[in-house]
């Protein structure tokens, strides 16, 4: 081994024991004088059912086809972000769009994914994007939903719904989901 390898190596056993009376002396855990010593990965936080986000948007991208396939990490994220269940979220929108198999005529043309009433398309509001569709539909659902306490699709379906039977159709999508 060379003389410059041996200087370098002897340099970088410095910086880490260093670190590490650092961090000692500054009271981190073992863990963590560990993970700042070997320059450990931080860990991946879990943010929803067990998972992380990018796995919640795997999970919730093999429920979306059509138009709306791929947007699984749109809607984990803006769902986690304003306190919306992201399976509610992907379900209403499922069950609204017909987006598990073939998406609407609402979002093939308006990019509406939640029926949202309005003007731009007939009584239904248009959006420029999809990805604008959706996050205005989370922030309906966050914003006049789960804001005043409504969070299950029991709950939703007294002002979302005039159907009865919403909330169980809903919750078969949401079946669906945790079940892929």
């Amino acid at each position: 081994m060379s003389k410059f390898k041996k200087i370098i190596i002897i340099v970088l056993m410095l910086l880490i024991i260093l670190s590490c009376i650092y961090l000692i002396v500054f009271k981190k855990s073992k863990k963590e004088v560990l993970k700042y010593a070997f320059l450990m990965e931080e860990e991946i936080p879990i943010v929803y059912d067990n998972m992380t986000l990018e796995q919640l948007s795997e999970k919730l991208n093999r429920s979306l086809n059509s138009d709306v396939a791929g947007k699984g990490y749109l809607i984990a994220s803006h769902s986690l972000e304003l306190g919306v269940d992201p399976y509610v979220a992907t379900a209403i929108l499922l069950h609204e769009t017909g987006c598990k198999w073939e998406c609407s005529y609402l979002v093939k043309s308006c990019n509406n994914v939640g029926g949202q009433k309005g003007y731009g398309c007939g009584s239904y509001s248009y959006f420029p994007s999809l990805d604008e569709g959706i996050i205005a539909f989370i922030d309906n659902l966050g914003y006049n939903y789960v804001n005043y306490g409504l969070t299950t699709p029991e709950q939703i379906n007294t002002k979302y719904a005039s159907d009865k039977s919403w909330a169980s159709k809903v919750n078969n999508y949401i079946d669906i989901i945790r079940a892929q």
